[in-house]
């Protein structure tokens, strides 16, 4: 099946979804006409509260916040280091990381640029991934070059080069990020074409839970396991997903590694919260990225009492 074929067949997909979201949830157009609007209103704060609202329907309690998402809201106002904007930042990210945990976790960049006329896939190898260095989301996976269409990627990156993040939820560490294209070396596991995420959520600079996604192009599941691979009774942040323990008293290969890994680039980050994630490919364990807001900081749990449970954990 050709690059080109998939890419189109998930852009399809993606714009029936957007449209039966629209038909049958009307506050999703007002979140859209915020999302348009969010240039034209200035105050973090008040984006956030009109967001909020559209989203939870009820006032943001930014005074006194006790649940995860209403202590990720107060972050993004009240938690704003430099450093921030350096270890979101797809491509400075990497020297922080390889000069905190090691280099050897670090996936190899092919190519930086700052247009996407300077590529010269020419000089490309076969298997590679492209992505944005400001953005979250924008990817292209090319598995065979000789399948992929120019033109269609050219389009996605363009479109991912003109997007400015910060303004969709006001994660302010992406406000100042360079917009620039990366290319990193195309990783895979030996039996298996989808990459299993481990996403380590870290509270005060310890790592305590590891979020597990598996099946991202077939049946996605979210799992969540403690610092020493017990299975735990939720998951999230996507309510469409589901929890499914099958491997959970088989821990990937250096699990212990990865949870002390986590935790010293969480500490590195001088935030009450962040979340590190890594892939472990046959053993290998390499660095994924850190995100201080996971799903905007608007992602819900379930069952929902975690919501609150995860909030207790953050110490502002």
């Amino acid at each position: 099946m050709s690059e080109n074929f998939i890419f189109k067949k998930r852009q399809s997909k993606n714009n029936c979804e957007r449209i039966k979201k629209f038909l049958f949830n009307p506050s999703i157009v007002f979140r859209e006409l915020l999302r348009k609007l969010s240039p034209l209103i200035k105050d973090d704060r008040t984006y956030l509260k009109f967001v909020w609202l559209c989203e939870q329907k009820c006032i943001l309690n930014l005074n006194t916040p006790k649940t995860f998402q209403e202590k990720l809201q107060w972050l993004k106002i009240n938690n704003r280091k430099p450093l921030h904007t350096s270890l979101v930042d797809k491509f400075r990210v990497k020297s922080i990381v390889a000069s905190t945990i090691g280099e050897q976790y670090i996936i190899p960049t092919i190519g930086v640029w700052e247009s996407f006329e300077q590529i010269d896939f020419r000089t490309m190898p076969k298997k590679f991934v492209l992505k944005c260095t400001h953005d979250s989301g924008g990817l292209i996976i090319c598995r065979d070059k000789a399948t992929l269409d120019i033109g269609l990627v050219k389009k996605k990156i363009d479109q991912c080069m003109r997007r400015r993040y910060y303004y969709e939820n006001r994660e302010w560490p992406y406000k100042n990020v360079k917009p620039q294209i990366i290319a990193e070396e195309y990783i895979e596991e030996t039996d298996n074409n989808d990459l299993k995420d481990y996403k380590f959520y870290c509270f005060n600079g310890e790592a305590e839970y590891c979020q597990v996604i598996t099946g991202r192009t077939t049946n996605e599941t979210i799992d969540f396991y403690d610092t020493d691979w017990r299975h735990m009774p939720f998951y999230g942040l996507n309510p469409v997903a589901s929890n499914n323990p099958v491997a959970s008293n088989n821990p990937p290969v250096n699990y212990k590694i990865m949870v002390k890994l986590a935790s010293e680039l969480a500490r590195k980050s001088e935030s009450p919260f962040v979340r590190v994630d890594f892939y472990n490919i046959n053993g290998k364990i390499l660095f994924g990225e850190i995100t201080f807001f996971p799903a905007g900081g608007f992602g819900t749990f379930t069952p929902k009492e975690w919501n609150l449970r995860f909030g207790e954990k953050i110490k502002l």
